[in-house]
């Protein structure tokens, strides 16, 4: 056993006798780590099969995304009970897809016209734990407003400095984001 698989077995072991997880699996060769990363890039597609959710790509300081979890799920079932919580991507770096809907359709048909109060809950927490309310995706066109509500007046101003001065004639994604 590699030395690395062994402190990771035991961090596991340690952390599931504390009550941290609830389940942990890893891979014992090629074949199952092919396995479990099929699974995990085939999340968004089974979202897609139950219908829409409200989707978040947020990072949070690693340290911090079992808080977030924690305080970002209490938060949104104390406003919208029964929500249903499909949280994973990139652990690592602190990037999460944080997927949100209803197991019932007709539900979900509900909870989409409440997506600005469903993105002010998760960006909150998002912002208190110092993280971003956007991550691998970029800010694109849905969340200008968010990122006027959470970016620094400092921070957006160099922003629109760097741009003139990179993009001076406004050719680069015209009036998308920063004008």
């Amino acid at each position: 056993m590699a030395p690395l698989q062994g402190l990771l077995e035991k961090a596991l072991v340690l952390a599931l006798e504390e009550g941290l997880l609830d389940n942990a699996v890893l891979a014992q060769s090629l074949a199952e780590a092919q396995a479990l990363w099929a699974l995990r890039e085939r999340i968004s597609e089974a979202q897609k099969r139950e219908g829409i959710s409200i989707k978040h790509d947020i990072s949070v300081p690693v340290s911090r995304i079992p808080e977030f979890i924690e305080c970002a799920g209490r938060n949104l079932e104390a406003a919208f009970p029964g929500i249903r919580v499909v949280c994973f991507g990139h652990v690592g770096d602190g990037n999460l897809h944080y997927n949100l809907s209803f197991a019932d359709p007709e539900r979900n048909r509900t909870l989409i016209p409440q997506t600005p109060a469903v993105n002010r809950i998760v960006h909150d927490v998002v912002s208190t734990l110092d993280g971003s309310i956007s991550a691998e995706h970029g800010i694109g066109q849905l969340k200008v407003q968010e990122l006027v509500h959470y970016k620094d007046p400092v921070a957006l101003d160099l922003m629109k400095k760097l741009k003139m001065l990179l993009d001076p004639q406004g050719l680069l994604n015209p009036g998308k984001i920063l004008a």
